[in-house]
């Protein structure tokens, strides 16, 4: 779509004892069409910047709409931290700090003032041992939105959903049940074809067990929940694949058939995309009333501070955003 404005990207600095501070600051020297607006504590991305030789401009955001950037330059909104930072010592008092700056993209996305929020990698394990229960971006932006939402992550040449987040394995097959499969086929099929243009999405569903079930005899999820559920979808109309054998429906042949693949959990599917395309995935938020990408790694705790982070794939949340909001019509 045609329009003046650039797109506001509410950008959150993760984890302030991590390197996301400093992808902030390398993301605002690029030449990126849009808007970012850093969502954190305001002197911590200067001194990243400083670190990297960065000459960045900042300014506190106004909520107005521009039409053009300089390189060099970002908005912010200061979300001060608690405690001192020292890079690459996690600190139970700046869990709140982190879960602040969250709510203030989600908040600001759901009332218009962001058209996409972009988020740098945040800690878990620190944020739960403050006393905070989190799970992941995911489900804290699912819970804020009030919707159903599917974990997406997607490479140049792969994209992999999944059917099922942040479980411990064990929980696994106890969370595939036919109605959750419905839902998330659903959400992944439309926001394919909504946000990312694919008229009519051919997507690859893995089974749960080796060889998918090896016919009931390696576990009956396949036959008795997963098979039923894509018969009815395909009678939907939806081009579906499956139950297929995790082993080998990632082959290089197979790849090429699908828009995507839905994974029934997090280590099944993502190894693989991580593997062909580490540093230019993307983590997006499929089913919320907004766009929300990531990046596709965690919070380096041992390269913080050392001006040695690697912004590509930040970069590449970023862009793909702004691509996702100008491809949706009623974005700006």
């Amino acid at each position: 779509m045609s329009t003046p404005w650039l797109p506001r990207l509410a950008v959150t600095a993760g984890e302030p004892a991590g390197i996301g501070p400093e992808l902030v600051a390398l993301l605002a020297a690029t030449p990126i069409a849009a808007d970012l607006i850093a969502i954190g504590d305001v002197d911590l991305i200067r001194r990243a910047a400083a670190t990297r030789g960065l000459s960045i401009a900042f300014e506190a955001d106004d909520g107005q709409w521009r039409s053009e950037r300089t390189p060099g330059t970002l908005r912010y909104l200061d979300v001060p931290v608690a405690a001192p930072v020292v890079p690459g010592t996690l600190d139970t008092h700046n869990a709140a700090h982190v879960v602040a700056t969250l709510v203030r993209a989600a908040n600001g996305c759901l009332e218009g003032e962001f058209d996409a929020v972009v988020t740098a990698p945040v800690h878990k394990g620190i944020i739960n041992d403050a006393g905070i229960p989190f799970t992941g971006h995911t489900e804290f932006f699912a819970a804020r939105a009030r919707c159903d939402v599917v974990m997406m992550l997607a490479a140049p040449e792969l994209r992999v959903a999944l059917a099922t987040t942040h479980l411990p394995l064990a929980q696994v097959p106890a969370a595939i049940s036919a109605a959750a499969l419905l839902r998330t086929l659903r959400i992944v099929y439309n926001d394919l074809r909504l946000r990312f243009g694919v008229v009519n999405p051919h997507i690859a569903v893995l089974g749960l067990n080796p060889h998918a079930g090896e016919g009931g005899h390696l576990g009956r999820e396949e036959l008795d929940i997963m098979t039923p559920v894509l018969a009815a979808l395909r009678a939907e109309g939806m081009r579906l694949d499956g139950p297929l054998s995790a082993d080998t429906a990632f082959v290089p042949s197979k790849r090429t058939h699908y828009d995507a693949y839905l994974a029934m959990y997090h280590d099944q599917g993502l190894p693989v995309l991580k593997a062909l395309g580490f540093g230019d995935a993307v983590n997006v938020t499929l089913g919320l009333p907004f766009i929300r990408t990531s990046v596709d790694h965690g919070t380096a705790l041992d390269l913080a501070g050392s001006g040695r982070a690697d912004a590509s794939s930040m970069l590449a949340a970023a862009q793909m955003a702004t691509d996702l909001v100008r491809h949706n019509p009623a974005a700006l």
